[in-house]
């Protein structure tokens, strides 16, 4: 029977799509490298003489570089890896001027040829497989390495793809497992890939697996198999593609707290911007429109291509110009740009900096408001290469806007981008940006189906709220209707303003009605998560009645109001005036997990260019509509962390009653991403029974560890377990969107027997993260109500035998078979309790190669039990010596005697929750030789007061300090 392994499926496969796309391949063990070297330094050097006629004249200035690149690649350490990669790049194609000029003159040299198609030929172009680095024995062995010019810019890992819960993000995770152990490896890398067969996904170095993405082509969207991965491999990885994508799209930026990291295109954003530049180049089309959904990267892309743009020699140093429509210039767009580091950045925020701007003929990229056009009449500068990209073209067509621009720069390119689809009745965006070229109306489509698909954005689910809470607009409007009988259009529309929505949205008693459902729904569903939310409501006004309910229910620190306080006359706003670096800061708090402050009441701000992926909740009290209403519910589809798998809308209005009345957009697509909570409870008790159709006859009544071991027996192999995993992550996913709804009781008995039998039978070496993922917080705190899988007292008869006298023991293989079963859900438990230790990883990857062999009959049950009691043995020692329980205890039991001390009427205090809450949150926070650094003693502090003073309002200074005393202590 034929085999199917990684070797002979995806690896021989990968070797040859790459050898039909120009590159040559030449096994490991043939490249004059030695183990211990990065680059393949003969390569390198015959490069740059290849490319230098200055080295070329004297090939021993080739070593001078050579050196000078070692030093960058060995001095690199796991922490600085992004730096030296950005050095690298910066060496390659900025920083390489060398004294080889005429009498020492510095010169720039040629480390690639690249633009054209003749330079690009000029490269060396290796694929290589089994790559050892950094010494024969012990080294680590890279599956495809990917080299030009002896650099390797690609490293791809490679994974089975005939076991369902291995996947390519077990791959991913080997990458970032290799950049910490091998950093130097990386240093000249430009991305990784990882696959199983079935998906590609890439990243650049640094990147959280999370985050890697997959790359399709224009007309290639599916995957799941090797012809997929095959079409994805000869698209991205051509000798051009890769080189394109190091030299203009990969860039480094700076987080706020001036971390560096690496960003590289998506496919689209690769698309969508080579497609403004090639129409730049070629000088025909002069304008083109690109849809790309909300959230995808529309603010990148416009990076990418002003990159691009402004390095290419044959647009003679050209102007670049992003148009965004907000007054306010701090939106996504600018951080965006400033955070990349790009060079030659200018700013217009007045109509004078716009007209000095082009008056004064800058070769600069420009970022400016469309509104300053508005304020500029005649021509400011008739130079053809200027291009512009308009952010959210649909919005800012407004009168006469559009027409002035062209006015203003009548021979420059003209792009338009935006995140909602443009209307079918918006002729005006259309006749602007759109080129007749464009069948569809678009020069590039990213749609909300392909944005989910892709994981680059999540789907959203809205819930309607009690009947007592929704505002029935249809019933409002034709009492409404009847009621200003005889009036005039223009009256009947201004009474609706004054009198209609207000009378409904200030009743004081239907405001309190929805904040005590906004906090409840928070606390039971958002809340357990860590996610936070978002709070629209009619008008200021309503911002500051929502805030004083919300503040009796949960306390002033849980909201705050994020709002315009221009006009404010009579200073009625004036507590939430805010400048530009004090919102900025407020925004950031409320994005930190550990900060209090759970909801931003907001009415216009926010609702666009707001980017906060804790952000899962919006509780949407005020009528919108169209892109207005789909540019705020898109607030909560950005992916944060595995557990937050849709965005939420909690509807008082009655919005989405009607989907397609409230978005006038293609009504399939947007039921395909707009899903009813009702829908799901519909599919809910089918989902369920398809994972209990695994376990036909199984008494589910059944306590110990003999109930779990009959259910543990219907998934006999893996080919089972992964296809029941893959069935209960879906049922799991349906769980976590409706907790706490009643509607889940009947099923939560079934449910929490299927969770429990799911955690103990999960892989404990971590693999098949997409398959075998981490439960949600909801599933887990229902696993845990009860006593947990695997809290059977050890048996201390068994244990304590030695390994050898087993034989003697038990003459009955099935009693055998009985007693290995119980030792190894014992492991498992073990194991899984300590997951973060790398004692007990490693003691997980061991327990997997066991049930490998024992399932492949490589071992018999009788060995199966030897090598599980010496796994035992050492998960029992290795709790004695990891976790130095005593200590911990010393603290929490000084902690509990404290509070008891303090507890009183007036502080109702339940002891053991609070003492467990400062101990989980301290231990999260804390770190080796905290008490010694400032900031270590600000950080406990500053976790401590959240539990003592916010959450308990516990505000004895004398009591904090104690508790702060303790902690310095024992912990």
């Amino acid at each position: 029977m034929p085999v199917f392994n990684e070797d002979n499926t995806i690896e021989q496969m990968l070797i040859s799509s790459l050898k039909n796309n120009g590159w040559k391949y030449v096994p490991a063990e043939e490249l004059p490298r030695n183990y211990s070297d990065v680059m393949v330094e003969p390569m390198v050097k015959e490069a740059l003489i290849r490319l230098n006629p200055e080295i070329a004249e004297e090939p021993s200035r080739a070593d001078e570089v050579i050196y000078k690149l070692r030093t960058i690649i060995l001095s690199v350490q796991a922490h600085n890896l992004v730096t030296q990669n950005e050095l690298f790049k910066k060496m390659m194609f900025e920083t390489n001027s060398y004294p080889f000029g005429k009498d020492g003159r510095m010169i720039p040299i040629r480390f690639f040829g690249t633009l054209t198609k003749e330079n690009l030929a000029l490269n060396e172009y290796v694929v290589t497989n089994q790559w050892v680095y950094p010494q024969a024995e012990g080294g680590k062995r890279l599956d495809i390495v990917l080299l030009i010019n002896g650099f390797p810019v690609v490293i791809g890992e490679l994974k089975t793809p005939v076991r369902n819960a291995i996947t390519w993000l077990d791959a991913a995770s080997d990458i970032a497992a290799y950049e910490k152990s091998i950093p130097q490896m990386f240093v000249t890398n430009v991305f990784n890939f990882g696959t199983e067969g079935k998906c590609y996904r890439y990243g650049s170095v640094n990147m959280p697996v999370n985050m890697w993405g997959p790359w399709h082509t224009p007309t290639h969207k599916t995957e799941g198999g090797l012809a997929d991965v095959k079409i994805s491999v000869e698209d991205m990885i051509t000798p051009a593609k890769v080189m394109d994508i190091f030299q203009f799209f990969t860039m480094f930026a700076t987080d706020k707290k001036y971390r560096k990291y690496k960003i590289i295109c998506r496919y689209q954003q690769f698309e969508g911007a080579n497609l403004i530049v090639d129409r730049v180049v070629a000088g025909y089309p002069k304008k083109g429109l690109i849809w790309h959904f909300q959230g995808s990267g529309k603010s990148l892309l416009m990076v990418f291509a002003a990159q691009k743009l402004r390095m290419l020699p044959e647009l003679k140093n050209p102007t670049v110009v992003i148009v965004d429509d907000r007054i306010d210039l701090e939106t996504q767009i600018t951080a965006t740009f400033n955070a990349s580091d790009i060079p030659g950045l200018a700013s217009a925020s007045s109509k004078e900096e716009l007209i000095d701007f082009f008056r004064g003929d800058m070769r600069k990229i420009l970022i400016t408001t469309i509104f300053k056009f508005g304020e500029v009449n005649g021509e400011l500068n008739p130079r053809d290469n200027i291009i512009l990209m308009v952010d959210e073209a649909h919005r800012t067509q407004e009168g006469d806007l559009g027409e002035k621009m062209r006015t203003a720069l009548p021979n420059a390119f003209f792009f338009g981008l935006t995140g909602t689809p443009i209307n079918r009745i918006d002729k005006n965006t259309f006749l602007t940006f759109g080129a007749e070229e464009d069948r569809s109306g678009y020069m590039s489509k990213y749609s909300f189906s392909d944005s989910i698909r892709d994981g680059a954005t999540l789907p959203l689910h809205f819930e309607p709220v009690p009947v007592e809470l929704h505002v029935d607009q249809d019933n409002l409007d034709r009492a409404f209707a009847e009621l200003t009988e005889g009036l005039t259009e223009a009256e009947r529309a201004e009474l609706s303003q004054k009198v209609n929505m207000k009378a409904i949205m200030y009743n004081p008693s239907r405001i309190r009605k929805v904040c005590e459902h906004i906090a409840k729904h928070y606390r039971e569903k958002i809340e357990p998560n860590g996610y936070k939310g978002q709070v629209v409501v009619y008008d200021r006004e309503c911002c500051l009645m929502y805030k004083k309910v919300l503040d009796e229910i949960m306390g002033s620190n849980a909201t705050t109001i994020v709002m315009d306080t221009n006009n404010d006359k009579e200073d009625r706003y004036k507590e939430f005036r805010r400048d530009r670096d004090a919102e900025a800061k407020l925004l950031d708090y409320f994005r930190e997990p550990t900060s209090p402050l759970k909801l931003v009441i907001v009415t216009s701000k926010l609702l666009t260019g707001f980017d906060a992926p804790i952000l899962q909740a919006m509780y949407l009290d005020k009528p919108m509509k169209d892109h207005t209403l789909l540019q705020a519910i898109c607030r909560t589809n950005r992916t944060y962390d595995q557990g937050k798998t849709y965005g939420l809308i909690v509807d008082y209005i009655g919005i989405f009653d009607n989907v397609a009345k409230a978005l006038d957009f293609d009504e399939n697509t947007m039921k395909r991403i707009i899903t009813n909570i009702e829908e799901i409870k519909k599919q809910f008790p089918a989902l369920l029974k398809k994972c209990l159709s695994y376990f036909m006859g199984v008494d589910r009544t059944q306590e110990g560890w003999e109930g779990l071991m009959a259910a543990q027996e219907c998934l006999p192999n893996n080919k089972i377990k992964d296809a029941f995993a893959a069935d209960y992550r879906v049922l799991n996913r349906a769980y976590d969107v409706l907790s706490p709804d009643q509607f889940l009781s009947p099923y939560k008995f079934d449910y929490q027997w299927l969770s429990r039998v799911y955690e103990s039978v999960k892989p404990t070496d971590g693999r098949g993260g997409l398959i075998w993922a981490a439960l949600g917080a909801k599933t887990i705190e229902l696993v845990h109500q009860n006593v947990s899988v695997g809290e059977t007292k050890e048996d201390e008869d068994i244990l304590s035998l030695d390994a050898d006298l087993i034989d003697d023991f038990l003459t009955d293989r099935q009693d055998a078979k009985k007693k290995a079963k119980k030792i190894e859900i014992n492991l498992v438990a073990k194991i899984l309790k300590h997951a973060n230790e790398p004692r007990f990883k490693k003691l997980g990857e061991k327990l997997e190669e066991l049930r490998e062999k024992h399932e492949q009959g490589l071992i018999t049950s009788i060995e199966f039990l030897k090598l599980l009691l010496d796994l035992a043995k050492e998960a029992v020692q290795a709790e004695q010596e990891v976790v130095p329980v005593q200590e911990v205890d010393k603290g929490v039991a000084a902690l509990t005697e404290l509070f008891n001390g303090v507890r009183n009427q007036s502080t109702p205090v339940i002891v053991e929750r609070i003492v467990k809450d400062i101990d989980d949150i301290v231990k999260i926070v804390r770190f080796d030789g905290w008490q010694s650094t400032t900031a270590g003693k600000q950080e406990v502090k500053k976790a401590l007061r959240s539990v003592v003073w916010i959450k308990y309002k516990i505000k004895d200074k004398d009591v904090f300090d104690k508790a702060y005393g303790y902690i310095e202590q024992y912990y």
